[in-house]
């Protein structure tokens, strides 16, 4: 926006609060914006229950010598005071200030960073909390304001049901704190009932006051009656950049004429909770399966050429996206290898290894005794000295007695495999991965893991652990760790205090500061298969480079059927397996 068209005069408009609470919070909101714009005239006034008033606030304006003014509603949905009461107070002051242009703004409503700044509420609350209850088994509570206003009740609902489907919770509801029913007692009171472990209550609301005060007195009335569900309270919005950040883009559209719609809101144009991937992603069709059922037999051929190919039409608005938070990778990117493993060659046989991966294999058999390993043993072992250059490494490493096993075995069943950081993730073999059909999964950059690491002072690595956990904890996972110790703690407590019950833990972190005593750590635990080693060495190429020797083994398994001896046993070898590059 060119420096003629953003040189304006600002003014918040306020409701006004009789709490002195929500008074100050708002002034403490006003000090943050003339922070953050500080070349800005700002004035603020409320309609009502405080001073200075929105007319003096107007005029305050004007005497500090803007000649372009915009008033924005310091509310988050427009209902009667949004759409009549304050616009009426602009009116009657702009008749004094012919020579003054006036614009009004529109409401907060569901922006983008608002909806940030409640995933952060909510993963707080739950950080608060020593129980891991994954979210499909919470229910999320939205409480909004409450109005005679329809479209700004239903607003609340929209707000809920984004929030549900993005962050994973098992159901949302909605109530409201006066005016529109279920009222918030009657309403957490029905939640509680809804056969959900944990109730996570958010009011929709700028800053506190009387009604949130009644909101939190109404949850703790509520959850003695209710001993085997857990009520959170969530913070409201509150004093926040985002918060002041939202009221200048608004006045910014007002000056330009652009009314908010919907489509301000797509997920293909906007980061939005929980699909912070999907921006500008391809439009796919998700029908072609079925198209033509009814006669059209010529369809499938059309289909097959460039059906997948067509970019989302309806939103390439040239609208830019900051993705910054991500830190160059895509939520999409981050969370799994699949659509990369659909491009991937398949195999169609036995494993075979690139010539010069097979002449540094008979290298590695010829120069080390390999009789006292078995098959599986004597495969990652060789890997692993392969990806280190030193055969030191082979005495350093620890095998539960059916780790190798319960991995091969979990990896013909399709388990997911998890990572602590992406350089695990990046060095696992596409084509082993497409051709066993699995699914990567790495969560350490993902925006929420960042939130929730903050809330909870974990490490990124150990977050994003805690959240693998908490999304697939009823489902087969192979855990690949090579870079942070602090991952493996959190795996074992998990596994101590949570019943956590991974197929296997691949625990191979590089380092000085826990490294040692993590492994130990790990090695020591018997409640799960596991494979580790001793010291400091390590590595995300390590971890790697187990996982792609047991998804050899498993895809020769596959190929060959199974071997006639155990592959943890360390008596008299079989033959190799067949290796791959590095």
């Amino acid at each position: 926006m060119s420096e003629g068209t953003d040189d304006f005069g600002l003014v918040i408009a306020g409701h006004g609060s009789r709490d002195a609470d929500g008074t100050r919070e708002f002034e403490e909101a006003m000090m943050l914006l003339k922070q953050r714009q500080p070349d800005r005239v700002i004035t603020h006034g409320f309609l009502e229950f405080a001073t200075p008033t929105i007319d003096e606030a107007l005029r305050e304006n004007v005497r500090m010598g803007s000649r372009k003014i915009v008033m924005v509603p310091g509310i988050l949905f427009a209902a009667s005071h949004g759409k009549n009461d304050m616009p009426v107070e602009l009116l009657s002051v702009k008749p004094e200030f012919p020579e003054v242009e006036f614009h009004y703004g529109g409401p907060m409503g569901i922006h983008p960073l608002l909806l940030k700044l409640f995933q952060e509420r909510i993963i707080s609350a739950e950080a608060q909390s020593a129980q891991m209850i994954p979210r499909h088994e919470s229910l999320l509570v939205v409480v909004g304001r409450g109005t005679t206003d329809p479209d700004v009740n239903s607003n609340v609902n929209k707000l809920a049901r984004m929030v549900e489907e993005g962050m994973g919770f098992g159901s949302s509801y909605v109530c409201y704190s006066g005016t529109a029913k279920p009222l918030v007692a009657d309403g957490i009171a029905r939640a509680a009932q809804m056969g959900y472990r944990r109730v996570v209550v958010i009011p929709y609301f700028l800053f506190t006051g009387i009604l949130i005060k009644r909101i939190y007195s109404a949850i703790d009335e509520v959850q003695p009656k209710f001993p085997d569900v857990q009520v959170l309270k969530a913070g409201y919005l509150g004093v926040h950049p985002h918060v002041t950040d939202v009221w200048v883009e608004k006045a910014r559209e007002a000056l330009v004429g652009i009314n908010s719609s919907n489509c301000s809101l797509c997920k293909y144009r906007t980061q939005i909770v929980g699909y912070e991937g999907e921006v500008g992603k391809v439009q796919e069709a998700h029908h072609h399966h079925v198209r033509g059922n009814l006669g059209d037999s010529h369809t499938h051929h059309h289909e097959t050429e460039g059906a997948h190919s067509h970019p989302h039409t309806h939103h390439q608005h040239n609208h830019s996206v900051d993705v910054g938070h991500t830190h160059g990778h895509s939520h999409h990117q981050e969370h799994s290898h699949v659509d990369e493993h659909k491009s991937a060659v398949k195999l169609s046989s036995i494993y075979v290894p690139h010539p010069i991966e097979a002449e540094s294999f008979q290298l590695i058999d010829a120069n080390y005794d390999w009789s006292a390993y078995s098959s599986g043993v004597k495969a990652i072992l060789q890997r692993l000295v392969h990806t280190s250059g030193d055969f030191r490494i082979v005495e350093d490493v620890f095998f539960s007695p059916t780790a190798i096993q319960q991995g091969v075995l979990a990896l013909l069943d399709g388990a997911i495999i998890v990572t602590d950081v992406t350089m695990v993730q990046s060095g696992l073999k596409r084509s082993l991965l497409s051709s066993l059909e699995l699914t990567t999964s790495c969560l350490v950059h993902d925006p929420e893991t960042h939130l929730l690491a903050e809330a909870s002072g974990l490490t990124r690595s150990a977050a994003g652990i805690r959240r693998a956990f908490l999304q697939h904890q009823n489902e087969p996972i192979i855990l690949a760790i090579g870079d942070a110790p602090t991952a493996i703690r959190e795996t074992l407590r998990l596994i101590q205090q949570e019943q956590w019950k991974p197929k296997l833990v691949i625990g191979l972190p590089v380092g000085f500061v826990g490294t040692r005593e993590s492994k130990q750590e790990l090695q020591e635990c018997q409640l799960v298969p596991r494979i580790t080693n001793q010291g400091t060495r390590g590595g995300s190429n390590w971890a790697a480079a187990v996982v792609n020797a047991l998804m050899i083994q498993a895809w020769n398994q596959k190929v060959l059927g199974p071997p006639t001896k155990e592959l943890n046993s360390t008596s008299a070898s079989q033959p190799p397996m067949v290796y791959d590059e590095a």
